[in-house]
């Protein structure tokens, strides 16, 4: 097998890197890092996943995984277009990274600390910067389609695993009707709606309980 990519089911940047693969149906072997942790620790440089290993050759981080598919194993989705419409795509990858998914872990992360330790100021802030994101993209997301035109990219294998995270935190709500419109667009794809199936049996892993829907 000349693809393996490691990771666990219930992680956003695993579900993040999984969506090209499934949707590309490039070939493939999903190394859980519950039952390969050690074989993973032995590859991994920051000891974080998802990573992929293509014939012996490491890469590190989602955005990186999913630009070598696409040079290395192209497939009849071009997750990176060239242009204007790549650098918005890189663009909004990293809002939903950087502004949305890693807002979100905040408090998963705290609800995770010994009670003396945690940082209820932290979450706080947190979570006003995610309301902010959520504003921001309200007025930026098309009402239809995907994050950049007709063409489901990078953006939107970023955006799936960020909102559905995310709208557990801190619900998006019914106010900003395009961004609830485009994560129920997001859990209607075939390879997202894969993820989410594959992470269900996972769902008590969630420090701050699961919500009983999607």
């Amino acid at each position: 097998m000349s693809l393996v990519l490691y990771g666990h089911p219930f992680s956003s940047y695993t579900w993040k890197a999984l969506i090209p693969l499934w949707a590309d149906g490039t070939d493939f072997e999903f190394r859980s890092v519950e039952q390969h942790g050690p074989e993973f620790a032995a590859l991994a440089p920051f000891g974080q996943f998802p990573l992929l290993v293509d014939e012996g050759q490491v890469v590190a981080e989602s955005s990186i995984i999913i630009e070598h598919l696409q040079r290395r194993h192209p497939g009849p989705n071009r997750w990176i277009p060239d242009g204007d419409a790549g650098l918005r795509v890189r663009f909004l990858d990293r809002v939903f990274d950087q502004r949305v998914m890693d807002r979100a872990t905040v408090p998963v992360g705290n609800a995770l600390r010994p009670e003396d330790r945690r940082d209820p100021y932290g979450v706080e802030q947190a979570l006003a910067r995610l309301r902010a994101a959520y504003d921001w993209l309200e007025g930026e997301l098309p009402s239809d389609g995907w994050a950049v035109g007709e063409t489901f990219t990078m953006a939107d294998c970023a955006a799936a695993p960020a909102l559905f995270y995310a709208d557990w935190v801190e619900p998006i709500g019914d106010r900003r009707p395009r961004l609830l419109g485009y994560r129920r667009r997001l859990l209607a794809h075939p390879a997202v709606a894969r993820a989410v199936e594959q992470a269900r049996p996972y769902r008590s892993y969630f420090p701050l309980g699961a919500p009983d829907r999607d």
